[in-house]
């Protein structure tokens, strides 16, 4: 990669806007910045009070957003780690991301997770359903582009590349929601009246960005060609219409690829830990639906020694026994090509074999399975979607009375009703857990609350 095309990939949007602020910091700078921004972030910090899977009050012991965070930036820089040392490097070397690089995507990935985990997601979804919608990866970008405090209207302001990485689904709100019949037959449908009657299942949102953010957007894509940008912002349908899957982006630039790997590492195999220290699943559930799953029999990756450690009830054991799949993943992540396109970022793509890639979606779908989607988790979840939609509802019904000043100053300017609405969207996205329960228990419990609370 020449100064030239590195020069185009650090480069922030305010530099862009005003080149007499480009910076001559080597890359490396750049990029350590990128990953300072974040975890100097209002943003980073609330995600140690926002759900991984289990409720914050359940124990300090299992993962929050923040951890989970961290874990994925630790993962990624190994990834990149282990990639610089394949035989076959030399053919994508000079496209690996920095350690700063990926450790500030890694770390960036989550900054747009709304209170109550993907609950929350739903609900403000919901809320935003006709202005805009609602999206965890989406809300992420707009902090990026926006939201954080580092510059006073182009948010945390990252450099190019950075920001692409953060990006997993190239598409804009409106133009994936015209396309998929199953949404727009649920826009079509009455407004709910009763929230706690209100079935979220249809409702999970496209995966896309803002409109809101289009300008930064098509300032990420500038560098590619335009049979390269058309490729990359290709649609493809559910395979099955009528099952509520959603019309989906079908490509990642190849540092998305990386993270994206990381994140996937870290949920299948990090957020298991949690579920067996907690005794949420057992070892004979584990040898029936992991160890003798067909996938594992034809791929067996470790022997029944790993499973020992796992449920020894000791936490270093079982601490040794997670170390070493995420390693077994993580040393077979090699680079391939999608030849259809031109540019190396989005050409190269980071990915698993077939057998690892195989097993570790077994382990993700096993967590699903008996964690996520449990009644005891689903309970927390349902709790945390009537607080964000009963919240939302009486901000933006009674927005002098109960918004702070700073965000009712954003919601008084706001020129039209979409507007208005992304501003009390913005503001329950970036509660945490414990503030938007507070908040609630202030507004509708009659034995709850103080005119000394602080909102």
């Amino acid at each position: 990669m020449d100064q030239h095309e590195q020069a185009i990939w650090v480069e922030k949007y305010t530099e862009m806007l005003d080149p007499a602020r480009k910076s001559t910091r080597p890359p490396h700078m750049a990029y350590q910045r990128d990953r300072a921004r974040v975890i100097h972030s209002a943003s980073f910090r609330r995600l140690q009070s926002k759900t991984q899977i289990f409720g914050l009050n359940e124990s300090d012991f299992f993962r929050t957003r923040l951890t989970h965070s961290m874990e994925v930036a630790q993962i990624g820089s190994g990834i990149v780690e282990h990639l610089a040392l394949r035989d076959d490097a030399d053919n994508y070397q000079a496209w690996l991301p920095s350690p700063y690089l990926i450790e500030a995507i890694c770390l960036a990935h989550d900054l747009g997770h709304p209170p109550f985990g993907h609950g929350g997601e739903v609900a403000l979804n919901y809320m935003m359903r006709h202005h805009g919608g609602f999206e965890g990866n989406a809300q992420t970008l707009r902090i990026l582009a926006h939201l954080g405090e580092y510059t006073p209207q182009n948010g945390l302001d990252l450099t190019r590349r950075a920001t692409l990485g953060v990006m997993k689904y190239p598409a804009i709100y409106e133009d994936l929601a015209e396309q998929d019949q199953d949404y727009q037959a649920c826009l079509n449908l009455a407004p709910v009246t009763d929230f706690k009657t209100w079935n979220m299942k249809p409702w999970h949102p496209p995966k896309c960005l803002y409109q809101e953010e289009a300008a930064v957007f098509e300032w990420v894509l500038a560098p590619f060609n335009d049979q390269d940008r058309t490729l990359f912002l290709g649609l493809k349908q559910p395979p099955i219409p009528g099952l509520g899957q959603r019309v989906r982006t079908q490509f990642k630039a190849f540092d998305t690829t990386i993270m994206e790997l990381a994140d996937d590492i870290a949920y299948g195999i990090h957020d298991l830990e949690d579920a067996v220290a907690m005794k949420m699943v057992s070892r004979e559930l584990w040898q029936a639906e992991v160890m003798q799953h067909p996938h594992f029999k034809t791929h067996r990756l470790w022997d029944d020694t790993m499973t020992d450690r796992l449920f020894s009830g000791s936490s270093k054991q079982r601490k040794h026994a997670v170390s070493k799949m995420v390693g077994l993943m993580v040393e077979e992540i090699c680079v391939v090509e999608q030849e259809q396109f031109s540019h190396p970022l989005l050409r190269y793509q980071a990915c698993l074999p077939e057998a690892q890639a195989q097993v570790l979606e077994l382990l993700k779908q096993f967590v699903f399975k008996n964690v996520i989607t449990i009644p005891e988790v689903k309970g927390m979840e349902y709790k945390g979607q009537l607080i964000v939609m009963t919240l939302f509802e009486a901000l933006e019904a009674n927005a002098d009375r109960l918004l702070p000043a700073n965000t009712l100053a954003k919601f008084n300017q706001a020129a039209t009703e979409r507007a208005q609405k992304r501003v009390i969207c913005d503001y329950i996205a970036g509660m945490t857990n414990n503030y938007a329960s507070k908040l609630y228990e202030k507004f509708f419990l009659p034995k709850q609350g103080s005119v000394f609370d602080r909102i």
